[in-house]
């Protein structure tokens, strides 16, 4: 039996040299069908860049919570790091980001997967690996968000930058593909690879995979430190070490990047 692969990348939030890793990395696999599942922009320093590669290469794009609220016409921005990556977006691409879809539906060896970035309530929910029952249940149910269907038996998400996989004994599978340009705890990006009969509800062999890509970290931080990217040295402790920008400074604070955190 012929399996079909499909790459599962998000949040690369504006590291160019992050995502051309892992998408040489895909290409090497052989896999051509790419997935993204959102915030395509901010925190790094090629924003424009970012968007242009994924429209070009990823078959499905997904909205994400940045690429939703930063260039939201309603918004005003009082910070020098929100202006800026603003400011980078070329011609089009805010409107091409607030228009994208909140998830997509497939099936895939029988299994219903729905993709979405953070929820199925709102790209602007965060559900985090330690979560309860009741929020687990939550990514599996039709909102006004997700639309009416079929009710998915397979759920991948990102935005937290944490990848895990949870299944319960009704066969529901959760995972998080975690961040290819701003990765937690280990710095390295990661994406997933979904492995199975695409588009069949026939139930046969289906695979989630974790992969870690390096990358020349330093290189972005230079392209970043070049153009004057604000915000640079909480830049540098996620890229380098994997901290949070807002946690750099706080040396009593939890020792993982295992709690909430607004704007990643």
């Amino acid at each position: 039996m012929s399996l079909d692969r499909i790459a599962l990348v998000s949040d690369v939030h504006g590291n160019l040299t992050a995502l051309e890793a892992v998408l040489a990395d895909i290409e090497g696999r052989g896999i051509e069908r790419i997935f993204n599942l959102g915030d395509y922009v901010g925190k790094g320093p090629r924003g424009r860049e970012v968007v242009e590669v994924c429209r070009r290469r990823c078959e499905v794009n997904i909205l994400g919570n940045w690429d939703d609220f930063l260039p939201d016409p309603a918004r005003t921005y009082d910070t020098e790091g929100m202006a800026w990556w603003l400011a980078q977006l070329g011609e089009g691409q805010g409107d091409w980001l607030r228009g994208l879809p909140f998830s997509y539906d497939f099936l895939l060896s029988g299994r219903r997967v729905r993709l979405f970035h953070a929820s199925s309530t709102s790209v602007h929910n965060r559900v985090r690996f330690d979560h309860d029952e009741r929020e687990f249940l939550g990514m599996f149910a039709n909102t006004p968000a997700t639309g009416d269907g079929p009710p998915p038996t397979v759920v991948g998400y990102g935005d937290t930058h944490d990848p895990f996989y949870e299944v319960d004994r009704a066969r529901r599978t959760l995972f998080n593909t975690g961040s290819v340009g701003n990765a937690m705890d280990d710095p390295t990006p990661v994406y997933v690879i979904l492995e199975g009969v695409f588009g069949s509800a026939a139930e046969a062999p289906f695979a989630i995979q974790f992969v870690r890509v390096p990358y020349d970290a330093e290189a972005e931080l230079a392209v970043a430190r070049d153009m004057g990217m604000p915000e640079w040295d909480g830049y540098a402790s996620e890229l380098r070490h994997g901290i949070y920008r807002g946690e750099m400074h706080d040396p009593d604070g939890p020792k993982y990047h295992r709690r909430p955190a607004q704007l990643q």
